[in-house]
């Protein structure tokens, strides 16, 4: 009886987990309603950060998985900035996979932004990142975020804060910690100018 009251437990333990799974499916309809208010920040091409002045990054083809961990990770201050974690504070679990589905639907970039660094010495520096990133920055693994096309000064902002320990993830705490301020520039330029990159996000 003991065991099997048991299995009873574990069964009942697995059906709870389907059904979480399953309500945590995203709905991109329902998510391009739930991202009205992130749009004015990020469904404006070249949007800027006030101060300190930084590109608002591009989400249109992200990764949906990496869109979810991000939002956690604002909405239990894991990630400093307050507008993101005000907003993600008020986020169910539901709210977030709708709107990583609704940005993650979009195709990808006709064209990269403009860089200023050294896109050839950060192509060479980013030989590191190939297992995580993929070779263009548009990696498959969708635990890692697509880097492709990114704004260069936002890429350039959070490489930064990684190597400061600003910003905590200890794979890419370790991995930067010995590049300069040059080298962080030159590979921020490399995965902004790769193409069929992320886009921002147009209602």
């Amino acid at each position: 009886m003991k065991t099997t009251n048991s299995w009873n437990i574990v069964c009942a333990g697995m059906l709870f987990a389907m059904i979480g799974a399953a309500q945590a499916a995203g709905d991109p309809a329902a998510g391009m309603y739930k991202f009205t208010t992130c749009a004015g920040c990020h469904a404006i091409a070249g949007y800027t950060n006030v101060y300190p002045s930084y590109h608002v990054p591009r989400l249109g083809g992200q990764h949906p998985e990496y869109i979810i961990a991000a939002l956690k990770a604002y909405q239990a201050g894991d990630r400093q900035h307050p507008t993101m974690h005000a907003n993600a504070t008020s986020l169910s679990d539901q709210d977030m996979a709708d709107i990583a589905a609704y940005v993650g639907s979009f195709g990808p970039a006709e064209e990269a932004p403009p860089v200023q660094g050294n896109a050839d010495a950060g192509k060479k520096i980013s030989a590191n990142c190939v297992a995580c990133h993929g070779q263009d920055g548009n990696g498959p693994d969708p635990n890692f975020p697509r880097l492709a096309g990114q704004y260069e000064d936002y890429l350039s902002k959070v490489l930064q804060e990684y190597r400061s320990g600003e910003r905590k993830n200890a794979i890419m705490n370790g991995m930067v910690a010995t590049l300069s301020e040059q080298d962080l520039a030159d590979l921020a330029a490399f995965y902004a100018s790769q193409e069929q990159g992320l886009t921002a996000v147009h209602e």
